[in-house]
């Protein structure tokens, strides 16, 4: 029981960990230019600290929630996942920014739909891989999962959203994966899905500019290329031990969007390398917990919907990274309970949550076999 009850502590104490770090960060790289533009430095601060207020009431409510109702709903999740996103696209609703409609406005508070969908198809998938489990082996079997995950993902792109739009498909191929989809398929959907990618890229220009901004940023230091350098200026004046927590210059306007997707950069000019490593080690260490309790859990849709989460959480990371370092092309990722942004954070915690209530449900397996255990040996 202490040890079961450790991991939970364990798990909630690096989620705490991050997102108070995560607001922070967000207010020392966002400051200067919450000032500038909107007249109030703590404006990305307050936004964050609602989002983390309703996430630690997410993450609680669904640690008390049992995970098995997520299955009967499932069909009602995707149902209103599909709505919101469909409310983007409605003038008055739908908040259009940098050319792309990818959040609603309700009563004030802005929703990014994309977020929730992420989540949304992990608990669809998880719930009729888990019940399907033999159909999976048959083309049939996979279909309704590969067309929930195309509807959201046709939804996505509309906004549009290739870098959600592919994380989805990484989500949706990874739990058809460990579902038990066949090799055969497998390479089916993969071979295409990875040629789609660059028919993705070609068809709208400003994609086909980040790429050639990618391979060569320096060819436009001023145009496409100028975000990457910026980060790369940033990470590299960071050192090993950076220049100072608020200490930051690459925040005065010069990187685009500091407090959010590009916020790595930020983290590693203050507090340098070392502390980035910290910071990744805190991350592996929370998915390395969530990978435990998927493996460690009652029954397969409760692995299966831990897994996903920490799927989520690992990918979403490695490719914030990524984009940062200059790795891989820009892509509109936050980094998870990190970056600006209160409908992540709060969807973040949200999976925590579940993945807390898996954590407590097989605890309780485990104490009714050693009760059944120890009553066995009176009896004998």
């Amino acid at each position: 029981m202490k040890k079961i009850n450790k991991q939970a502590l364990w798990i909630a104490g690096l989620v705490l960990i991050l997102v108070i770090f995560g607001c922070i960060m967000v207010y020392s790289a966002s400051f200067y230019s919450a000032e500038y533009h909107y007249g109030n430095k703590y404006f990305f601060l307050i936004k964050q600290i609602m989002g983390v207020g309703m996430g630690i009431c997410a993450m609680v409510f669904f640690a008390l929630f049992d995970y098995h109702l997520l299955k009967k709903y499932k069909w009602w999740i995707y149902g209103i996942t599909m709505v919101l996103l469909a409310l983007v696209f409605i003038p008055g609703i739908g908040v259009e920014s940098y050319g792309a409609k990818r959040w609603i406005s309700i009563l004030g508070f802005s929703i990014q739909p994309s977020e929730i969908a992420k989540f949304a198809l992990v608990i669809f998938a998880a719930s009729y891989l888990s019940e399907n489990h033999e159909k999976v082996k048959t083309l049939k079997g996979l279909l309704p999962v590969l067309l929930v995950a195309g509807s959201l993902c046709v939804m996505i792109i509309l906004e549009p959203s290739m870098s959600v739009t592919m994380c989805v498909a990484f989500v949706t191929l990874f739990m058809l994966i460990i579902g038990g989809m066949s090799k055969k398929h497998t390479l089916m959907f993969s071979v295409p899905a990875a040629g789609f990618v660059p028919l993705l890229i070609f068809l709208e220009p400003y994609r086909l500019k980040r790429l050639m901004a990618f391979l060569d940023p320096w060819a436009s230091p001023q145009g496409e290329g100028f975000q990457l350098i910026q980060s790369l200026y940033s990470l590299g004046s960071g050192g090993w031990f950076g220049v100072g927590l608020f200490n930051s210059r690459q925040k005065y306007l010069f990187l685009p969007f500091a407090e959010s997707d590009f916020i790595l950069s930020i983290i590693g000019e203050e507090v340098g390398y070392i502390g980035t490593i910290l910071l990744m080690a805190v991350f592996f260490a929370l998915v390395y917990l969530l990978i435990k309790v998927a493996l460690n859990a009652k029954d397969r849709f409760g692995a299966m919907l831990a897994s996903g989460v920490a799927f989520i959480i690992g990918v979403q990371t490695l490719l914030n990274i990524a984009v940062v370092t200059g790795s891989i092309p820009p892509t509109g990722l936050p980094l998870p309970f990190i970056s600006s942004g209160g409908t992540s954070v709060m969807v973040f915690m949200a999976g925590i949550g579940i993945c807390l209530n898996i954590l407590k449900q097989s605890h309780e397996r485990g104490e009714e076999k050693v009760k059944a255990f120890k009553l066995f040996k009176k009896k004998a």
